[in-house]
């Protein structure tokens, strides 16, 4: 006999049968679960597609960055080498360059503008150490000036003296006040300098030219004086008294010609024609000449010859005027009563074959700081010389293919040697 349910087991048959679907709410939760699929679908593939499109802005965007910093810091490297570059080339620049503030301070002072302001090493701009007075006396007479091209300035120490020319520049157009200033400082001690050289070779040219022009005018009376001098002197053989003033009269116009002669080799005379020359006869001729001089001062002058007659290519003229010159300068050197000794022989081995005259003289001599400066124009010891002698002996020779040379002590006296090639035979 099959069992009969209990009343608690029937009554939870009916709450289950109850709760049992029915085929129409199954369908339609079937529905609801598919639209809920549906719809979590579309809303994941909307976020997939927006996240895509947030990875590929993402993207752009971290792309433009890397450009970005690429872009910057080359700019930066740019920035710094452009700076690097101006920083040296500012350094390296010939002028001073003075970068000042709108309130006056300096900002930016170059190894140039140091030099010429002879600023100390340890002195920086913008540093609480005071402005050296150099410094600040120059800014202050160059602010005085309003205009561009600021003028010249001079800048002394105990041990040179610098001329600058000074141009103010504004960085800003409109000439207000209150803006950054350039500076750009050039020395022009060398163009002074020049320019000054240039001057006073002009006024030595026109001077030189006045002199040749005088020379010349004096040279022509001179003649005809030294002429009339020798018939006088002839005429007077006889009386010694008047003898004695002609031989005065002699030696001034000699002395006279020799300093006319030196104007004009020096600043006029063309080249010499050198021809064949006796060498001892013309030194005999040129130690005749020379005895009036002698004898006006007490002195005496005597040719020793130890070779005989030799010949060289020379201008009689100029080079007898050599031998004036240095006979000349020998007596100036000596007190009354000294002795002047030509003597010619051969050369020394090594200057080939030459022949040596020497002009040696025993009087002051000439200080060895002298020795080097002998043959400069316009260089005299003596008072009143108007320096051209030996100038004009050096050029003369020279052009002789010759050479001097000088030894000399003080209180000893002075030996002038010359040498000139030989033509060989008599």
């Amino acid at each position: 006999m099959r069992n009969l349910p209990t009343r608690q087991h029937t009554g939870q048959q009916r709450r289950n049968a109850k709760l049992a679907p029915t085929p129409a709410n199954r369908r339609a939760a079937q529905r609801a679960l598919a639209q809920a699929f549906a719809s979590f679908t579309q809303v994941a593939g909307s976020l997939e597609q927006s996240y895509e499109k947030l990875q590929a802005e993402v993207e752009r965007l971290r792309m433009e960055l890397e450009r970005a910093n690429s872009d910057l810091t080359r700019s930066l490297e740019d920035n710094t080498r452009v700076r690097r570059d101006l920083s040296r080339t500012l350094e390296g620049l010939p002028c001073g360059v003075i970068a000042l503030g709108a309130t006056g301070a300096i900002r930016i002072i170059n190894p140039e503008a140091r030099r010429l302001l002879m600023l100390r090493e340890d002195w920086t701009p913008g540093s609480s150490q005071p402005l050296p007075e150099c410094l600040s006396a120059f800014l202050s007479d160059v602010a005085a000036s309003d205009s561009s091209a600021v003028g010249e300035f001079t800048l002394a120490s105990a041990e040179q003296k610098i001329f600058v020319a000074v141009t103010k520049t504004r960085l800003s157009a409109g000439g207000q006040a209150g803006e950054d200033t350039v500076l750009i400082v050039r020395d022009v001690t060398e163009e002074k300098r020049i320019a000054a050289e240039r001057e006073a070779s002009r006024r030595v040219s026109a001077l030189a030219e006045l002199s040749a022009l005088l020379a010349h005018e004096i040279r022509n009376p001179l003649g005809s004086l030294e002429l009339f001098a020798g018939l006088i002197a002839d005429a007077t053989a006889g009386l010694p008294d008047a003898r004695q003033w002609v031989n005065h009269l002699q030696a001034g116009l000699r002395g006279l010609a020799a300093t006319v002669n030196n104007v004009l080799s020096f600043h006029s005379e063309p080249s010499p024609s050198l021809t064949p020359t006796n060498l001892e006869r013309l030194l005999r001729e040129t130690t005749d000449f020379l005895k009036p001089l002698a004898q006006q001062r007490s002195m005496q002058v005597t040719l020793i010859s130890r070779i005989g007659e030799v010949r060289i290519a020379a201008d009689p003229h100029r080079l007898q005027q050599v031998f004036f010159n240095l006979s000349l300068n020998a007596f100036r050197a000596m007190p009354a009563g000294g002795a002047l000794f030509i003597r010619m022989d051969w050369a020394a081995e090594g200057q080939g074959h030459k022949v040596q005259i020497d002009f040696e003289d025993h009087g002051t001599g000439i200080q060895q700081e002298h020795v080097a400066k002998l043959f400069r124009p316009g260089f005299s010891t003596t008072p009143g010389s108007p320096g051209l002698g030996l100038t004009v002996c050096k050029t003369v020779v020279e052009q002789h293919n010759g050479t001097i040379a000088v030894k000399s002590a003080p209180g000893r006296g002075s030996t002038f040697s010359v040498f000139f090639p030989t033509l060989g035979g008599v």
